[in-house]
């Protein structure tokens, strides 16, 4: 009899730990283990690996001292490549066999949309994914939480007053086919209906491509004086080029996604003059805040290379994970976490990012952006913080 009902006691005790043991996925005595999927051998690469070594930075640091109430933090790193359907397998293994507690700065729009679904299933949080799609933080749940300011609204916001500035009459877009430049492309639609205006060509390009003059000869016989580019690294550069060769001299504009020292690096003089939406300031080596520079000469000395703003995306990801976590307390759980985050109000980071606020409504820590401007081979902020629309829209 005191058998079969320490049994049942047993198996009652189970059930009832089932949930709480679920929302714990990824904690223990020692050690937090959290994960991130970069693209590491794909088209944004570059992008990938920064963001890494900005986030493995930050925790490598932390953990020297002392990690989080005692936890080391693990980070996991997975290759998507920047396809959807590597991210997904990606996904899976890192919620289900390697069980993380979090997803921490995964790339991609189109490679979080695949991911998300099977993170929800086994209550794992998106935590500020770097990508500034809508779908990151809308419609706004409890395990979508995100740091980017919209594309879509980083062109409503800013597009008009660009537009008005330089008298463009003609504006045009070329952008990326897929869930990342349809976003670019309806958020300028947005902002010229603001105006009574719409595009008057439209041009696009597949993922991966590095071929555009089929593009660029449609903008230019268009007569385009304004550019709205929904592209990323090589895009941008191959489509500024492409400009410069068959004579098409218009205004180029692009999202934060376009705002890398490499468009200036790799483009030289064809990039001088393209503006692009920024969230984050590029953390030059010179800059005026010592906070910067002691942090980019740590960096350097660690990977061999100078920091980039993917780099301070990845730091400023890490950081704020810590912030929550360690604020939340020892007894770390995704509802704690959750309601910590949902409860603090955090500032601007060294890097002038403009703070975080995460509601139970609003997913999406802020919605400010600015315009800067490649000039003489390095990005100058042209336009100063301009708020969004609301993030529940």
């Amino acid at each position: 009899m005191t058998l079969r009902l320490s049994a049942c006691f047993a198996l009652a005790a189970g059930l009832v730990a089932g949930p709480a043991m679920a929302q714990t996925q990824g904690i223990t005595d020692t050690q937090i283990t959290i994960g991130t999927i970069q693209d590491l051998s794909g088209p944004i690469a570059a992008f990938g690996k920064q963001t890494r070594n900005g986030m493995q930075m930050f925790f490598d640091e932390l953990n020297a001292r002392g990690g989080i109430h005692g936890r080391q933090v693990r980070l996991l790193v997975e290759d998507n490549a920047y396809d959807p359907r590597k991210a997904l397998l990606a996904t899976q293994k890192l919620v289900n066999s390697d069980r993380i507690f979090m997803m921490l700065g995964h790339i991609g729009t189109a490679q979080n949309m695949a991911a998300m679904p099977v993170q929800f299933e086994r209550n794992v949080p998106n935590f500020m994914p770097v990508t500034a799609a809508r779908e990151m933080y809308l419609p706004p749940t409890r395990l979508k939480m995100a740091f980017a300011t919209a594309y879509y609204d980083q062109l409503l916001t800013m597009l008009p007053s660009i537009v008005q500035e330089k008298k463009a009459t003609r504006v045009c877009t070329v952008y990326q086919d897929d869930e990342f430049g349809l976003e670019v492309m309806r958020g300028g639609e947005a902002a010229l209906r603001t105006m009574n205006m719409a595009f008057v060509e439209r041009a696009t390009y597949k993922r991966g491509a590095t071929e555009f003059s089929s593009q660029v000869a449609r903008l230019k016989a268009a007569n385009c004086d304004l550019v709205v580019m929904g592209t990323i690294i090589r895009e941008t550069v191959g489509v500024l080029a492409e400009a410069r060769k068959i004579g098409l001299t218009a205004t180029f504009v692009g999202t934060s996604a376009a705002y890398t020292h490499l468009i200036p690096a790799l483009g030289g003089p064809v990039a001088e003059g393209f503006y692009a939406v920024t969230t984050t300031a590029h953390p030059y080596p010179d800059d005026p805040n010592p906070q910067i520079r002691d942090w980019a000469a740590r960096y350097k000395a660690k990977f061999g290379e100078d920091a980039t703003v993917f780099s301070a995306y990845g730091w400023i990801i890490g950081d704020l994970f810590a912030q929550v976590a360690e604020k939340a307390g020892r007894d770390l759980t995704v509802d704690s976490f959750l309601r910590t985050i949902e409860t603090t109000q955090f500032g601007a980071d060294m890097f002038d990012s403009q703070g975080c606020n995460i509601t139970p409504q609003n997913r999406l820590c802020n919605n400010a952006a600015r315009l800067s401007q490649v000039r003489n081979g390095r990005w100058v902020v042209t336009q100063g913080w301009v708020r969004g629309a609301t993030p529940t829209h």
